[in-house]
């Protein structure tokens, strides 16, 4: 018979042993809380489906991943940012101030991203572009929490210009919406075109995102120019291809572009479109085992073709997991994970880049030409082409 006090005592040492094995037991590792990630894009208006892209090709790349990127979760908030830089400010600080969100992914409209880099340099929020390529962004509003996974609209033009000027065309007329994009892309094609010999002779512009091209287009017939250089996007592009070629132009007077006149638009233009050549650092038929394997990811995932601004989004998505992965998915590793975001070499279904001091992508430019719903290379216009990133100093 054991007495009170033994059982008592024992009970006692039975506890200590527990309590010891408990503390010399392995603790397993605290969960990491969800990675808020804020997307501000268009979810409606002539950018709509832009935007739709962009979010889908950073949703698969983290999908890839099991859902998570460096062992965080992601979670995701959105805000339609209506392509209107008026609200621009106001909306993303719905992001920033009301769900607190870590990363900023945005946006297409030039002028909306300017307004969302003020915001991201001034809370020091982490900002990815995966498309607006204001050139300010990666210039003279540049900070080390800014980055792009696209271009600056510099790219383009100046890809685009040096191909007018290979083809010895001498006069050239520029026509865009007057905004930040516009302006910046049409800079960039007159000065590699300049320079390569030729001469803009007139550049027409009209207000965003009107498309009322018709009195445009008969200066155009009645100036004759060697060769037109364009800029439009989305539901714009279309209907510029198409009234162009509706006014007979196509006919007699070379129409060029920066790669969006056609990316994701070439199925809307139909026959108008046919044999457009453009420039940008994608075209759906880059034959590598990267971009079969997005492709066939993309197609699977949404039943639709990739385009530009789905290899953008997923490379959003890739850089992002570049720098988490680099500090094991300490977010408040800020410092060593933006020097590994500025570090590092994207695998792209565009073909491998990296960042310039600015922190935009240093990319080829491919010579691609509008053949049925494809834009199909021929050629690379520039290796290598990095944006110049005037005015940045950090």
């Amino acid at each position: 018979m054991h007495t009170p006090i033994k059982l008592a005592l024992a009970a006692v040492a039975a506890a200590a042993a527990l309590s010891t094995s408990a503390q010399n037991a392995p603790q397993s590792a605290p969960q990491k809380a969800p990675l808020k990630v804020g997307l501000m894009l268009p979810n409606t208006g002539t950018f709509a489906a832009l935007g739709d892209n962009i979010e889908k090709g950073f949703r698969l790349y983290v999908n890839e991943q099991g859902g998570k990127l460096a062992g965080r979760e992601i979670q995701y908030f959105k805000v339609d940012d209506e392509s209107d830089p008026a609200k621009a400010t106001d909306n993303v600080n719905k992001l920033i101030k009301r769900d607190q969100v870590d990363v900023l992914v945005g946006t297409v409209h030039s002028g909306v991203a300017l307004a969302m880099a003020r915001a991201a340099k001034e809370s020091n929020t982490l900002l990815i572009v995966p498309n607006a390529g204001a050139d300010a962004i990666t210039g003279a509003q540049c900070a080390p929490n800014i980055f792009r996974s696209s271009f600056s609209n510099w790219q383009p033009g100046y890809a685009t210009g040096v191909v007018a000027a290979q083809k010895g065309y001498k006069r050239a007329m520029t026509i865009t919406w007057n905004y930040a994009a516009g302006n910046e892309t049409v800079k960039g094609f007159t000065e590699s075109f300049e320079k390569g010999g030729g001469k803009v002779v007139k550049d027409l512009s009209l207000p965003f995102p009107n498309v009322e091209f018709q009195a445009l287009l008969t200066e155009i017939a009645a100036q004759k120019p060697d060769v037109v250089f364009a800029f439009f996007a989305g539901g714009g592009a279309v209907k510029f291809v198409k009234d162009y070629d509706a006014a007979g132009l196509r006919k007699t007077v070379p129409l060029m572009g920066s790669g969006f006149l056609t990316d994701g638009t070439l199925e809307a233009q139909g026959a108008a479109a046919q044999g457009l050549i453009t420039t940008l650092h994608y075209a759906d038929d880059i034959d590598t085992p990267r971009n079969n394997a997005f492709r066939k990811g993309f197609a699977l995932a949404y039943k639709a073709n990739a385009d530009v601004y789905a290899v953008q989004g997923y490379d959003a998505a890739q850089l992002l997991g570049a720098g988490l992965t680099a500090v094991g998915g300490d977010f408040t590793k800020r410092p060593e994970m933006l020097y590994a975001m500025g570090k590092t070499v994207i695998g792209s279904p565009r073909g491998k880049f990296g960042m310039s001091t600015s922190r935009n992508p240093v990319q080829d430019f491919y010579i691609r030409e509008a053949k049925g719903n494809y834009n199909v290379v021929t050629g690379v216009a520039v290796k290598a082409l990095a944006d110049p990133g005037r005015g940045c100093k950090s």
